[in-house]
Parts: C-alpha cells; structure tokens; sequence
C-alpha cells in the first residue's frame, strides 16, 4: 500500500506550479510522492491542455509598447487570451511587455508563427538552399538533410515564437512559444499573440 500524499506536499507542488489542488494531488499519487516528477507530469498535461486551448477563441487581450532607449526604436504587440479578467492580470501583461521587449531587439522577425511563413518565401530560400548544397558536392543522400537544417535555422531568425526570449537569464533560456504555453497552463485560457509592428527611425 502505497503512503498517503500529504497536505503539505500538495501545497509544495501547488507553490511551485500554479496547478490547482486536485491536479497537484493526482500528479503526486502518479509519480509516488516525487515532487519533482510531479511537476513534470504537471507541465507534460499543461502543455497538453494549453495545445487543446488553441482552437478557442481568443477576442480579448492587450496592445502593448515598448520604446527603446534613445526613442530610436518603438514595437507595439497585440496579445489576446478569452476573458478581460485575464488579460488584466499582472502576468499576462507581463508577458506581453516581454514580448515587445523582444521585437524590439530582433531586427530580422517577420513572422509569428511558423503558421504565419508565406509559402512563397519559403519555397524561395529552398531553392537557394538545394543550389548551395549542390553546389557544395554534397552526396545527394544528405543534400536534403543539409537543405532543412539550413531552413530550420532560418525560421528560427524570422518566426518570433520559435526564438529564446533575449534575456535568456531572466527566462531560463525559453523560447517565446514555452513561455506562451506556459502562460496558458496558468491561467487556463487559450493565448495568442496576434500581430506586431516594429517601427525604427529612419527606416520604412
């Protein structure tokens, strides 16, 4: 008979995770009274809740800013979530600060998503790419693997969710899109950051 999962470590995991009581004590008993396995099996269904979450509607939210110092450069972001109770909530806001705050020092963001990428424009770098990787004598057999690992690598500059939020030590070194899941399995509402401008002196 296995023991009995404690108030206390209930109450340890729900600190550490945000996760509400029942959830907390379901993990526990799952991972037999390991916190630390518990908070993985936490963050596994969140990430899975949160990939449920995004086929409902999202029509609430903030528009945010951000200004540079020096006044030099200015990014304003949209980010929506399913109810204004949520999108006043300190953390959600914080997020989207983090998110302009991000735009504002990635000069070569195009894209939200991966979702958001113009078929065109990626059918082009592929073109570029396959002509390099011929061009380079590659067996034929791995030209293809080095195509992708090159487009892989480009998408990671354009699309703005798959990039490490600049401050890599504040954030664990976490992309954009972990730390949207992440806020998602916090507040049980489905999030999305929706558009973005980026504005810089000087330029069109």
């Amino acid at each position: 008979m296995s023991d009995p999962i404690s108030a206390k470590d209930v109450k340890t995991l729900r600190d550490r995770t945000g996760a509400g009581m029942m959830d907390c004590k379901a993990a526990l008993q799952e991972a037999g009274g390991d916190v630390e396995k518990a908070i993985e099996i936490l963050r596994v269904k969140g990430q899975a809740s949160a990939a449920k979450r995004g086929e409902r509607a999202a029509t609430e939210g903030v528009v945010t800013s951000y200004i540079h110092a020096g006044s030099k450069i200015g990014v304003l972001v949209e980010v929506d979530c399913e109810t204004d109770f949520v999108a006043r909530t300190e953390g959600f806001q914080d997020f989207a600060r983090e998110v302009a705050m991000h735009l504002a020092a990635s000069r070569d963001v195009q894209y939200v998503s991966e979702d958001d990428v113009d078929e065109a424009w990626k059918e082009a770098e592929l073109r570029v790419y396959r002509e390099q990787a011929a061009g380079e004598g590659k067996p034929e057999n791995v030209q293809e693997k080095i195509v992708q690992g090159r487009m892989g690598k480009r998408l990671d500059e354009v699309v703005l969710l798959n990039q490490r939020h600049v401050n890599e030590d504040k954030h664990s070194g976490k992309t954009l899109e972990e730390m949207r899941t992440e806020l998602a399995a916090g507040t049980g509402e489905n999030v999305v950051v929706r558009r973005f401008a980026r504005f810089v002196v000087g330029e069109e």
